[in-house]
């Protein structure tokens, strides 16, 4: 099997095997093969799935009792871009998404991209 283990912290998180030997897995369990279930799906629209109120990114920010400036240097990006992000004038990428969900303790943060 071509499995690919992807570890957080030094812990196996995920497997990644081949589209084939995934639905002979489903088949072995008892399930249907066939078209992705819902989880996967949603894992492919990370960018909605991940902080889905980014027009109110601002207000989240602030409910967390967070200066921008923090919240920027946390996530990794300049409190410019964020700026930027939060006026709806930048659609930041699904990692920085990812971390301003964790950060603001938003669902979804750790969905994979």
């Amino acid at each position: 099997m071509g499995i690919q283990v992807i570890s957080r912290d030094g812990q196996p998180e995920y497997a990644v095997v081949p589209w084939e030997q995934y639905q002979a897995l489903l088949a072995a369990a008892g399930q249907a093969p066939g078209a992705a279930p819902a989880a996967h799906k949603v894992a492919a629209e990370p960018a909605d799935a991940s902080l889905s109120a980014l027009d109110q990114l601002a207000s989240l920010r602030e409910a967390k009792g967070l200066a921008p400036e923090q919240l920027a240097r946390s996530v990794g990006i300049s409190p410019a871009y964020l700026a930027l992000i939060e006026a709806g004038e930048r659609r930041p990428d699904a990692a920085i998404l990812r971390s301003l969900a964790w950060h603001l303790g938003v669902a979804g943060w750790s969905e994979p991209s």
